[in-house]
């Protein structure tokens, strides 16, 4: 199987950015993607495993294609279609560009073309193709959930932390964190992040060795302090106002440099948006995770939502960012020569062959010959 995880140099060298689109404008085209699939999966009321998988997939798609040659939204609709297949919770390709359709303006949703179900049917060939046939993937949620059975600290701040955390990782989709490191890792650093920006302090954990200098040491090894520090910073630039690159193949988002408030993210997700913290049957590990921790965590509703804050403005999605320009088509109609006329002597003469279901007219046949009929018997009546 493929190997889906790259250093930060090949992800600045991808098929984008050796077509001419800046690293900053694929960035983003990245994160409009993610959302836009996000957003559509939410609206569907699909699973956040589906979501996940579709932008993974996204992701992955373009370490190897352009996002000049394929434009994001198209593709976006197609990996959710393919993820809604994997992870059995299906939906009808009509659907999904219905509520794209619903999403977009006219001008992105142009990029459709004329037939938008025919232009994610032929797509999702090629992605299949792009990304090896490989459609299993792992999150970082079933870790998650069982690392922090391990932990032992304030109960009353635990399932907050675990909110948190679980809200980093849906925003982490927004990055390339899928691209460079295992759903372990990132269960731990965001775990550890929640834990720092909740204050939840780390008494002992379950499985407790001398050999374990820090509680994610028991799950995965070798792991440094600026590992985790890194992919902190990468979830936290989310959350901080950026500016437009000049110059990028797309109109700017805002006309200030910070974002609309929608697009900030919140740190403690609303309760709609948070999961059942109910760990699944957690895999065979040497370790009894929760066996003298059993936290009473609030049940939440478990899709991958994000509901408009009260005392705000309405939620719309906005998505100005026009796709890049596509080659020029239709391409030119294929004209075919007439056959250059066999030499004089070959070994397989040309042959006068009259098409299918040919029939001289009927003026120039001779009518078929007829034997006369016998003459009839006569009987009189009585």
């Amino acid at each position: 199987m493929p190997y889906w995880y790259y250093d930060k140099k090949d992800l600045q060298n991808t098929p984008s950015f050796r077509d001419g689109i800046p690293n900053e404008t694929e960035n983003r085209y990245r994160k409009e993607g993610a959302r836009f699939i996000i957003d559509t999966g939410s609206k569907m009321d699909l699973g956040y495993n589906t979501v996940a998988t579709g932008v993974v997939y996204f992701h992955r798609f373009y370490m190897f294609q352009s996002f000049r040659t394929f434009p994001r939204y198209i593709t976006a609709c197609c990996c959710l279609f393919l993820a809604g297949k994997v992870e059995e919770t299906p939906k009808k390709c009509k659907d999904i560009i219905k509520v794209a359709k619903s999403l977009l303006t006219e001008e992105k949703f142009s990029s459709f073309g004329e037939d938008p179900k025919e232009e994610v049917m032929t797509l999702e060939r090629i992605l299949l193709q792009t990304i090896k046939f490989d459609l299993q993937v792992e999150h970082p949620y079933g870790y998650l959930l069982k690392y922090a059975k391990c932990l032992k600290g304030d109960k009353a701040k635990l399932p907050k932390m675990v909110q948190m955390a679980w809200t980093f990782v849906n925003d982490s989709l927004c990055t390339t964190l899928c691209l460079q490191w295992e759903p372990e890792v990132i269960a731990v650093a965001l775990l550890f992040l929640a834990g720092k920006l909740s204050k939840f302090e780390v008494a002992d954990w379950n499985g407790r060795s001398a050999k374990h200098s820090a509680w994610w040491d028991m799950f995965v090894e070798d792991i440094t302090m600026e590992l985790l520090e890194d992919i902190c910073h990468q979830v936290l630039d989310l959350y901080s106002p950026q500016t437009q690159p000049s110059g990028s193949d797309s109109p700017p988002v805002a006309s200030s440099t910070k974002l609309p408030k929608n697009d900030k993210l919140s740190v403690t997700p609303p309760t709609s948006a948070s999961p059942v913290i109910v760990p699944p049957k957690p895999a065979v590990t040497p370790l009894k995770n929760g066996a003298d921790m059993k936290p009473e965590l609030a049940k939440m509703d478990m899709r991958f939502t994000y509901p408009g804050y009260p005392g705000l403005p309405g939620y719309q999605a906005v998505y100005t960012a026009p796709p890049p320009a596509l080659p020029a088509h239709p391409p030119p109609p294929l004209v075919y020569a007439e056959p250059p006329p066999a030499p004089p002597g070959a070994r397989f003469p040309p042959v006068n062959v009259p098409p299918p279901n040919f029939f001289p007219p009927l003026g120039k046949r001779p009518p078929p010959p007829r034997a006369p009929l016998p003459p009839r018997p006569y009987y009189p009546p009585p």
